[in-house]
Formats: structure tokens, sequence, C-alpha cells
């Protein structure tokens, strides 16, 4: 066994695992490249490196200096190692949403950890750009990594992660399926097997069907880590720099329930722990390789392991409660779904712009009931008609706005957001799931794969559990 004089020389060098389970043996093999083998655990050790290292050269970043970075976890954590084993800082900006393992990671590690609101515009001054930068502003000797548009994120990629690749596939490879993040890493990797191949290598972006790289719409997803979001209160959607949108051949949309059956199926079939992101690659890598024959050869990259994600997507009862697999209930039992209110018509929706009195008449215009909840979201062009939680700013009825000034904003005058159930949740489960998070709680939203659906009333739902 070779020996290693710092953590630092063993990022890269991750293996290649064919999967057992992948198309019931027609169709083209495929490979994983388990970037969860780099001592951070993920593929973001690889741009945490080069990104400091060339800080380094440039004089951006000098002995006994501050490393700052807003991340979504695995950079963070990548930039937490690397910090530590060269003797700076590590600060990071993190949003409160993501998986609980890697704020813990990152504490591990020795880093500072802000979290904060993640559902703020980037241009927003407390989100976690905008907490970033003013940290970075009022601290000396203190730089900010900025992986989504540091050209030395997709750097690490072409000088490793795709030569690698080349190399262990004795250049037999045809198709490289990657999510799309900061896209650094597909694009680091496709330009380097473009030149490698003379572009014979197709390069496939396995996209969460809302982002805006594939053609989405830009709203949330239950992915971390994969696609690209775009805030309803930003004016244009910017991409990363890090993203090379000509290095993609081609894009493979994947809902998250399938990329999360996609992560946990591999788990139990094939024993690999991938997280969700590599969910996202694996089912779409399946369907790519499905079409394709024997002499293909398929790579998928897994970005990190599930080991980040056993709260969330690994986790039955998280799982159950975000609408994304049912639980199991008796001969003649109920589930939410039995009483929901307004799961097959969209929601009913007002925009958080609207004053009180413009609110009334939209309700009035719309045909909707007096005491039917009416959801203040953000405004979206077109309008959603299943909402993510992130944009439901609280609930209003005809009745309740009653009371409230005219002139007033209608978000001013909603209520809390509800609690939230899973719509194949059994019905008696719910009811005492609801009772503990919120008591006295009269309505709750229904999800069903992650996004808002309906409405359940508390009588309703005792009703049908007895």
């Amino acid at each position: 066994m070779a020996l290693f004089e710092s953590v630092i020389d063993i990022i890269g060098g991750t293996p290649l695992v064919r999967l057992a389970s992948t198309t019931g043996g027609a169709g083209a093999p495929v490979y994983v490249k388990l970037e969860s083998h780099n001592p951070g655990g993920s593929a973001k050790d690889r741009a945490a490196l080069w990104m400091i290292r060339a800080a380094e050269r440039d004089g951006l970043l000098s002995a006994g200096g501050t490393v700052v970075e807003t991340t979504s976890g695995n950079t963070g954590i990548g930039v937490a190692l690397v910090a530590a084993r060269l003797g700076y800082r590590a600060v990071i900006f993190i949003s409160s949403s993501v998986a609980a393992e890697k704020i813990r990671l990152l504490r591990a590690y020795g880093a500072e950890v802000h979290t904060v609101d993640g559902y703020l515009p980037k241009t927003h001054p407390d989100s976690p750009f905008g907490s970033a930068k003013r940290f970075v502003d009022e601290t000396p000797g203190a730089w900010r990594a900025g992986q989504y548009d540091n050209p030395a994120n997709p750097q690490a990629h072409f000088d490793s992660t795709g030569p690698e690749i080349w190399s262990d596939t004795d250049g037999r490879i045809t198709h490289l399926v990657s999510s799309v993040g900061t896209g650094g890493t597909i694009t680091g990797i496709a330009e380097y097997l473009g030149e490698a191949s003379g572009g014979r290598v197709r390069i496939v972006g396995a996209e969460p069907e809302y982002s805006s790289y594939g053609g989405g719409d830009g709203s949330p997803k239950s992915i971390e880590g994969a696609g690209h979001a775009a805030h309803p209160e930003v004016g244009e959607d910017v991409w990363p720099q890090s993203f090379h949108p000509a290095a993609v051949d081609d894009y493979v949309l994947v809902s998250d329930r399938d990329s999360i059956e996609a992560a946990r199926d591999v788990a139990r079939c094939d024993g690999l722990l991938l997280g969700g992101s590599g969910g996202t690659a694996v089912a779409a890598g399946r369907r790519l390789a499905s079409t394709l024959g024997p002499d293909d050869l398929v790579v998928v990259v897994a970005p990190d392991s599930g080991r980040n994600y056993l709260s969330t997507y690994f986790d039955d009862d998280w799982v159950v409660d975000n609408g994304f697999a049912a639980e199991p209930v008796g001969a003649g039992g109920s589930r939410v779904r039995d009483v929901t209110r307004g799961a097959e018509r969209p929601l009913h929706t007002v925009g958080k712009n609207l004053t009180v009195a413009e609110a009334v008449d939209a309700i009035a215009a719309a045909g909707w009931g007096d005491d039917e909840t009416v959801f203040v979201t953000f405004v979206r062009e077109p309008a959603l008609t299943a909402l993510p939680a992130s944009e439901a700013l609280g609930v209003v009825t005809v009745r309740q706005l009653a009371t409230a000034a005219n002139d007033g904003l209608v978000v001013d005058a909603a209520e809390t957001a509800l609690p939230t159930i899973g719509i194949d949740r059994a019905a008696a489960t719910a009811v005492r799931l609801l009772d503990a998070k919120r008591p006295g709680w009269a309505r709750a939203a229904v999800l069903s794969d992650g996004r808002i659906v309906g409405t359940v009333d508390r009588d309703a739902l005792a009703g049908a559990a007895s």
C-alpha cells in the first residue's frame, strides 16, 4: 500500500464500479464514478483543492488567511479539510435547509458555519451569497472561493477526473452522464473527454425536471446539489460561469421521486450508497443505457455518498412525509389522500404583492369560496400548479381578510405557513404526527413528490383514522 504525506495527496483516483442492477442484461454497461472515495466524501474535494492552490499562486490567499465559501455542503466540506491541512481558517455560509449531516461534518473539520435562509435571492444582503460577501469585505485576509464562477472549479476536473475516466476505461467510454450543479464537474470532464476522443464521447446532463439548465421553470427541487433553481424575485436567471453549456450534448430530465428511488435502489441492489444527485445521474444513465448496445459504455458520475442524506432520502419517514412514498396501511385503512381537499385541481394561490383588497377581488373572480384555503406565494409566470413548500409564504381565507386593512399587503395579513404531511401517510399516523408537530392545528398542507397539492382538515383526517 502506498504511503501519503497528507490528506491532500489522496484527493482523486476514485474507482469506477459497474452497476449490476442496470437494465436486466440489455443495453449498454453502466459504470459509476464513486467520488465519495475522496477524503471529504465528494467530487468537491477536487474543486476545493484546485481553487485554494490557484488563489495561493495568484496572491489572493496568504499564510494565516481565511477561506470563505457559500455552499450546499460538499464544497464547504472540501474547503474545510483542505484549509485544515494548509493552516487556513474556513468560514462556510450554508442554507439551514440542507441535510443536517453536512453541517455536522463541516463543524467536525473545524469550519466556522453560518446557517442562513437559503431561499432568498442572491442579490439580497442576507442571502448566503450576500452574507459571505459582507463577511469577506469586513475581514482582513479573507478570500471567497466562489465555486460558481471560479475557473479552477472546472479545471480540477479537466486535470484529474476526466483523465482518470479516460484511462480507466481504456478510452472505450461512449457516454458520460453527470448532474449539473455549479457545472464545474461536467464541464471539466466533458472538455477533457472531448479532446481525448476527438468529440466522440457524448455528454449527457442529468437534470431535475424543474431545473432551468434542462428547460424547466427553475422552481425549487428536493435534490440537493443538482440542477439550477431561479428565485422568482430575481429578474435575470444568471447561470454559473463554471458551467459551459456548450459542453453538454443532451439532457435527460429526472423527477425528484425517480432520483430518490434510484439512490435507494442502488444501495439495496448494488451495495452503493449514493447521494440524491447521484441518484439523478443513475436514473438518467439507466434510461440512456437501455437505448444503447453492448459495445457502448456509459460512465455515471456520483458526486457524493448517501451517508450525507441518512436523515432525508434514506429515511423512510422523511420520504413518506414529503410525499415520495406510501406508508403501508391495513385492509380498509385510509390515507391522507382520501380526505385531501384540492389535489384534483391546481392550488388556490394569490401573489404576495397584492393588497388585501386586490386579493379579495382575485379570489372572488376565481369563484373560490369564502372559507377555502388560499396560499400566498411568490409570483411566478406561469403560476405553479403544485407548490414547493419554500414558496408557500402563508395562507388566508376571505373571511380572515375581512378584518384586515384593505390597503395592506395580503402577505402581512396571512397566517403562517401550514404544517405539512405526505399524501400517502396513513391517516392515523398523520393525526399523531401533526398533533406533535403543531398542537391545535386545524389544517395541514399535503405534499406529493415534495410539493403542496392540497390541504387536509383535522376533523376529516381524524374521522378517516377512526
